[in-house]
């Protein structure tokens, strides 16, 4: 989350008119993250989120997305449920911005992992994917493989600049990537960005899954290669195949995973770590001053990839 535009009491409480949650009784900025402006919201009826859309989200993509929350909210995945207005739309328009008011949820994110988060976490990404299945509109991974070359071509030319020889690693990562990546593996709707600030625990269980909008249809197996690189790796970048173990597992249980899917493991890493690496890298050097936001080091990701890049097999992630 973070803060790019900029709300005043009037025009929010303007916005409010057209919903029938209350009165405004209090909203601030949330700086962490790096895609939408996003505020805490408190109406007399109680707490929301407020997300006004950014440029890097397609505003014809929102309908989409808001409508997988909706119906994954209603499949039991604890997701933010988006509010209606008074005339049934959720989605409108703040501050020249596409804006939607969605359903607060209780939690804590785990600011350090441990093992204890790594088993709820499979269960939920499994339920989330067959929960998924019953949602017939799809959406192409705007940020999946075919994006990532025109990715590293916009930010080909500082890359060096955040540390020598950065492009010519990325450029070899990408072509080895591109040429191993697998096809005709299961397919469904994926979080793609299930992050452990995206996910809210009470008492070491799930307690909310939030930030859908990178989701789409794509290699289910590829989210797990996502959660493998935001959950498994500790803060010297050694890679906790404990943690792996446990998540797959979990995972498995609910989900059990084709054999394809095991055997492409490492390459799904691989592109799941070149794909946050490419467009931290962007934000990086494209995040304008004075914006409310955390920005993310790309190199925290590169050095995931280089991981992936030596593992010989699916074993590296113990199964």
């Amino acid at each position: 989350m973070a803060v790019y535009t900029e709300v005043s009491d009037e025009a929010l409480v303007a916005f409010l008119a057209d919903y029938a949650i209350g009165r405004l009784v209090a909203f601030r900025g949330i700086a962490e993250g790096v895609e939408n402006s996003n505020y805490a919201l408190r109406t007399e009826s109680g707490d929301f989120i407020l997300t006004l859309y950014e440029k890097r989200v397609e505003r014809g993509d929102l309908p989409w997305f808001l409508g997988l929350m909706a119906h994954l909210a209603g499949q039991g995945i604890p997701c933010p449920l988006p509010v209606h207005g008074r005339d049934g739309v959720a989605l409108r328009e703040l501050c020249g911005r596409p804006a939607a008011i969605t359903t607060f949820l209780p939690g804590v994110w785990p600011r350090r992992v441990d093992i204890a988060h790594c088993a709820p976490l499979g269960t939920a990404l499994a339920r989330l994917h067959l929960a998924g299945e019953g949602y017939a509109p799809r959406r192409a991974n705007a940020l999946g493989p075919a994006s990532w070359a025109a990715l590293l071509a916009r930010a080909a030319d500082h890359a060096d600049g955040v540390r020598p020889g950065l492009r010519a690693e990325l450029e070899q990562a990408l072509a080895a990537i591109l040429a191993a990546w697998p096809e005709r593996l299961p397919v469904g709707h994926i979080h793609a960005d299930l992050f452990p600030d995206n996910v809210f625990f009470l008492e070491r269980r799930i307690s909310g899954l939030i930030d859908f909008y990178f989701a789409a249809t794509d290699l289910l197996a590829y989210d797990l290669a996502v959660c493998l690189n935001a959950w498994c790796f500790e803060t010297d970048y050694s890679f906790n195949v404990t943690k792996a173990r446990t998540l797959l597992a979990a995972y498995g249980a609910v989900r059990p995973l084709a054999d394809a899917e095991v055997v492409a493991l490492p390459v799904l890493c691989q592109g799941a770590a070149l794909r946050f690496a490419l467009t931290r890298l962007y934000d990086w050097i494209n995040t304008p001053a004075g914006a409310l936001v955390t920005r993310k080091d790309p190199l925290d990701y590169v050095r995931r990839l280089r991981f992936h890049l030596a593992a010989k097999d699916a074993s590296a992630y113990g199964v």
